[in-house]
């Protein structure tokens, strides 16, 4: 081996002892992210269990409230017309849906002045709604509440790490406040999702709703031209 080669195998070892090794990154799942949070998840966790609760329940309940049969009203004219109100109640029953629930009524008020049959039915009818829309104050409540309870985290985990600034004085570091930071940011980002999470839930259902509210006036509409009509 010449002199030049074993100059520059000298430098390649000796580069080899003075190049840096790059430091392992730590890594942190999703479960230690949420414990930085603090206290401040465990409500807006059971914040997120309850609105995704009641947006599959409801979601439930409205698709049976949505359910259609074609052939409902022509066979309660058929019945009205032949004076078999029996059978048309019964079949209101065996329906089991808003709207037949609310021809039921007017076929239990038949007879009475047609004010008074629609009042009936109108009344019914505010009850159904009100039964389809359990659960939403607390989806819009969560919607509003959950960010403030992130935003609340935030405060706490900016006066956490200016304190841990403030004890430690001239010998703080990045590490001095990393914990009041983590508390900040992962409680707005947990706030802010769950907020999301509802918010999209309840203007979803509010939809679901009014559709359900737009064929309960149309039912309605139907059953009192039906009692209009000439037998």
């Amino acid at each position: 081996m010449t002199v030049s080669e074993e100059i520059l195998a000298g430098t390649d070892t000796m580069s080899s002892y003075i190049t840096p090794q790059a430091a392992p990154v730590a890594e942190m799942n999703l479960l230690d992210l949420c414990m930085q949070g603090g206290w401040l998840m465990i409500p807006l966790l059971a914040l997120s269990i309850v609105s995704i609760y009641i947006l599959i329940e409801r979601s439930l309940v409205l698709r049976r409230a949505s359910a259609e049969d074609a052939t409902f009203m022509h066979r309660i004219r058929d019945y009205i017309h032949s004076g078999q109100l029996d059978s048309a109640r019964n079949l209101c029953r065996a329906t089991g849906t808003p709207y037949a629930r609310l021809i039921e009524k007017g076929i239990s008020r038949i007879g009475r002045p047609m004010n008074d049959v629609l009042v009936a039915i109108e009344n019914t009818g505010n009850i159904e709604v009100s039964r389809l829309e359990k659960g939403l104050p607390w989806l819009a409540t969560t919607a509003s509440g959950a960010p403030m309870l992130g935003f609340l985290g935030t405060v706490i985990g900016m006066v956490k790490a200016f304190y841990e600034i403030a004890s430690a004085g001239s010998a703080s570091n990045i590490t001095t406040f990393a914990d009041g930071i983590y508390t900040a940011l992962v409680t707005t980002v947990a706030g802010l999702i769950v907020g999301v999470i509802a918010l999209f839930a309840y203007n979803y259902l509010v939809a679901r709703i009014n559709r359900v509210m737009t064929n309960l006036e149309a039912k309605t509409m139907e059953f009192m031209d039906l009692l209009n009509e000439p037998a």
